[in-house]
């Protein structure tokens, strides 16, 4: 395994800021992103498995019709890390991709 470090709070915070609809709730940062159908909200969760695949770096999915949460954390880092920070940036640039199509 890759040897991960927890962000301090300051790198966290900066990176955050960048991060505007991501929410910290302890050692998550967690967002929840709206889909016009249940159907749209899948398709979103199969890139995002193969997202985390790629990145070696699974978040916490919840699926309620229409809305997907997200959940980010390194578990053997005991928090935060770079990895969550790119997994985010990642969900969030897909996102607005599957935005403009629909």
């Amino acid at each position: 395994m890759t040897q991960v470090v927890k962000l301090n709070e300051e790198s966290l915070s900066l990176a955050l800021e960048t991060l505007p609809m991501w929410k910290r709730e302890e050692q998550w940062i967690v967002r929840r992103f709206r889909f016009a159908s249940f159907m749209d909200a899948i398709a979103f969760v199969n890139h995002i498995a193969e997202q985390a695949e790629a990145f070696v770096h699974h978040p916490l999915i919840s699926i309620d019709y229409k809305h997907v949460t997200l959940r980010l954390t390194t578990w053997h880092a005991s928090g935060l890390t770079e990895l969550d920070i790119q997994s985010a940036r990642a969900a969030d640039a897909h996102y607005e991709a599957f935005a403009e199509r629909a």
